[in-house]
């Protein structure tokens, strides 16, 4: 059996590169397994709203940003619902590699096993982690960060979970898909639906231009349970194109995303920890991680590493240090805000929907800036939805305090 590591970091994609870095920055001896090389290239896109990184001073890690941020959430074929509505704040796109080496430098002396652990057995001291390699790793702490499927992290079950759904394509077009330097967050717009697409589950569409005639297009789905099929969205995005006039002359990378919008909160008794997806820290509002990993990280390293200097503390105590600083009440209160909005919405019909964002845009750019990346304090974030709530009209109301009656969901297996 290999020697014991203070910490086993499961994972290598960014909550696992992230973690682990914080860790290994304050002088913690990590380790990692994951099934493939930590270096290799991620696959997908990650957007950010430059604020969050200039108050990390983190900006060099964008690839791309746009001042042009807008959201269409008229049903469209009129020149009114036509009109973008603007954010007026910037938004970004990671350089993944850079995002990626960024940690990788900071992680640089970490070894990482390429395995699968298989089986996890908690002890007094410490935490056996049996691999399908048949090797054993042994560590004082084990820290989950494979992601929000991983069998290891106990859960409560709270029902089917939503999923947000997205196919995107960066490509190269005949004309310009959306207008030249320009990012739109979502556009609702319906005109190129069927009446019986008008009727299913919404989708919105998520764009940027990425310069050089280059373009990133992703067909989106908020949450739904179970999520919406690619195909699904494959074929909405087509006909945005279509009845724009628009044609894909090469396809550069296709883009599958499919994540968990409501995770139950882990059980915070169990003595292996989690970070990232694995630990529900997909924001419920808006789909994304990253920036509060990039918060969350710093302050989860410093407990650790103050609870891994008592050498009298074993893998069940660590864990609940570690539980306790990354979800204290605060952050699960404001999770539940979160969770129950969310529930709310995905029995919003199309045009509730627009009319929710719509409304929701209203709201002073800091209070929605706050609420979208969930660092507005509990007091704040309740008198923020108020607010939201008093702007809202009578039937948007009745929506959201009882729920929208919800048409059947269609079979899109058939």
């Amino acid at each position: 059996m290999a020697s014991c590591a203070d910490v086993l970091v499961l994972g290598g994609g960014p909550a696992a590169l992230c973690i682990a870095s914080e860790l290994h920055q304050r002088g913690v001896v990590v380790e990692g397994i994951a099934p493939e090389p930590v270096d290799a290239p991620w696959p997908n896109t990650y957007g950010i709203w430059v604020d969050e990184l200039k108050a990390l001073n983190l900006e060099h890690l964008i690839e791309h940003r746009w001042n042009d941020t807008v959201s269409y959430f008229g049903a469209g074929g009129s020149e009114v619902a036509d009109q973008p509505l603007v954010h007026g704040i910037e938004y970004g796109l990671f350089d993944r590699a850079a995002l990626q080496n960024h940690w990788l430098q900071r992680a640089l002396g970490v070894v990482w096993h390429r395995d699968t652990a298989d089986h996890l057995e908690a002890g007094a001291d410490h935490t056996l982690v049996t691999c399908a390699s048949g090797k054993v790793r042994k560590a004082r702490l084990v820290i989950d960060a494979s992601g929000a499927g991983s069998s290891h992290i106990l859960r409560p079950d709270q029902g089917p979970v939503a999923g947000q759904a997205a196919y995107g394509v960066v490509g190269r077009f005949s004309e310009a898909p959306i207008s030249s330097g320009r990012f739109v967050l979502m556009d609702y717009r319906s005109n190129h639906l069927s009446e019986i697409q008008r009727l299913e589950p919404p989708t919105f569409l998520y764009a940027m231009d990425l310069g050089d005639g280059v373009f990133f297009i992703e067909e989106t789905s908020l949450a739904l349970a179970p999520g919406v099929p690619y195909d699904v969205l494959k074929q909405r995005l087509q006909q945005r194109l279509d009845q724009r006039g628009v044609q894909i002359t090469e396809v550069i990378h296709e883009e599958f995303c499919l994540f968990p919008m409501n995770l139950p909160l882990p059980d915070r008794s169990q003595p292996v920890l989690a970070f990232g997806g694995a630990a529900s820290m997909v924001h419920p509002a808006s789909g994304y991680m990253v920036g509060a990993l990039l918060r969350r990280g710093p302050g989860l390293a410093d407990a650790l590493t103050a609870a891994l200097a008592d050498t009298s503390l074993g893998s069940a105590d660590l864990a609940r240090r570690g539980w306790q600083t990354l979800w204290p009440t605060e952050l699960v209160l404001r999770h539940q805000l979160y969770q129950f909005g969310l529930g709310r919405l995905m029995g919003f019909n199309a045009s509730l929907l627009r009319t929710h964002f719509a409304t929701f845009f209203s709201l002073a750019r800091a209070d929605w800036f706050g609420f979208l990346t969930n660092t507005l304090p509990l007091p704040r974030l309740m008198a923020v939805m108020l607010r939201l709530f008093a702007l809202s009209p009578w039937e948007l109301r009745r929506g959201l305090v009882l729920g929208a009656e919800k048409s059947q969901a269609p079979d899109f297996s058939r």
